[in-house]
This record gives C-alpha cells, sequence and structure tokens, in this order.
C-alpha cells in the first residue's frame, strides 16, 4: 500500500508544479530539481519513467 500513496504523492506534487510554473511562480529549471528531489522523496515505482 504505501508504494500506491507514494506514487499518488508524487502525482499530486508534479500536479502543483505545473501550476506553479504555468502562473509564473518558479522557473522550469526550478521545476526540474524540484522534480528531481520529490523522485529522491516519494521514490516513485516509475521513476525512471518520469525522468
Amino acid at each position: 500500500m504505501k508504494k500506491e500513496a507514494n506514487e499518488v504523492m508524487y502525482k499530486m506534487a508534479e500536479y502543483l508544479l505545473k501550476k506553479m510554473q504555468e502562473n509564473g511562480l518558479i522557473s522550469g529549471e526550478e521545476r526540474e530539481k524540484i522534480r528531481t528531489l520529490n523522485i529522491e522523496a516519494f521514490s516513485p515505482e516509475l521513476a525512471e519513467v518520469y525522468l
């Protein structure tokens, strides 16, 4: 169950990052840095697909 929860939390974080970039709150470079940190934090099963 923990793996599925991590996957969902990662996808939610990705959605929020996308919205933040669309609204000009973060740059594309910042989004990529945060994305890498999120992969490390949430360890989604499909991490290699997301990168």
